[in-house]
């Protein structure tokens, strides 16, 4: 059963592409971390940024398939932009996406998938959930604090920045922001893919892979032609996995092109 996704709205900000653009974001992100990248789409599309079924404003379930994602997306779709968009998907969303388009062709004008493949991955994200589910929001009960008990367990000060975007900081003090237990125990089906779509989607597709990330090796191309066989796949030289925070520009300039190339 699909939920209703909290959305933010970027309006066109003259001449408006007639098919909006949805972007979908990955595993422990929220749609604000599309902000900058949505403001530049913005010149000449509608963008809506919706946060995942668990994450950010939505609404928790505990369903966390990626058949239940796609749902979401397609009834966002038909329900606020009048059934057809294109969308954006980035890591987790971008499976989403990959879903949704093979799943319900008749609502996505265009694909773009960023760094990620329809294949299934062996890492896994747990240990970072269970550090922030480790954290005694009794006692944890500041940003400051937080980072600090997270420190132990998360070295990077940019991935524990990140995680903490699942936290809901106030006076009053933390709750979580995202559907932790659930997120966690779906870990398995998030980093598989177990797509049995009966035809593959035939609109246009870009593949966007990170340069310096393993998400989308060359041996992907061939799974990703199978199931998007009008699939166009670029490397942006230099990006990791966060390709949309590391190559904002590039991605920008790279799927502009293909979305003017294509009429989208």
């Amino acid at each position: 059963m699909s939920v209703p996704l909290h959305f933010t709205h970027y309006a066109a900000q003259a001449d408006a592409n007639p098919i909006p653009l949805v972007m979908a974001h990955g595993l422990l992100g929220q749609g604000r971390n599309f902000g900058t990248l949505a403001k530049s789409f913005a010149e000449t599309h509608d963008v809506f940024v919706v946060d995942m079924r668990n994450h950010g404003d939505s609404p928790w379930d505990e369903d966390m398939s990626y058949a239940a994602m796609a749902a979401d997306l397609a009834d966002f779709i038909a329900r606020e932009l009048g059934g057809y968009a294109s969308v954006f998907g980035h890591s987790m969303g971008g499976k989403a996406a990959m879903r949704l388009a093979l799943d319900y062709p008749d609502r996505v004008a265009g694909a773009i998938i960023a760094d990620i493949a329809p294949v299934a991955y062996t890492h896994s994200h747990s240990g970072q959930i269970e550090a922030l589910q480790s954290l005694d929001l009794e006692t944890v009960r500041t940003r400051k604090a937080a980072d600090a008990a997270l420190k132990g367990k998360v070295a990077d000060p940019v991935m524990r920045g990140f995680l903490m975007q699942n936290l809901r900081i106030s006076g009053d003090g933390i709750t979580p922001r995202s559907n932790l237990a659930v997120l966690l125990a779906a870990m398995p089906d998030l980093v598989g893919w177990n797509e049995d779509a009966s035809a593959p989607y035939d609109g246009p597709a870009l593949f966007l892979a990170g340069g310096a990330s393993s998400y989308v090796d060359p041996s992907s191309d061939d799974v990703i032609r199978q199931l998007f066989p009008k699939a166009v796949i670029e490397r942006i030289e230099g990006a990791g996995h966060w390709i949309h925070a590391e190559k904002p520009k590039d991605v920008f300039e790279t799927t502009k092109k293909f979305l003017i190339s294509r009429n989208l």
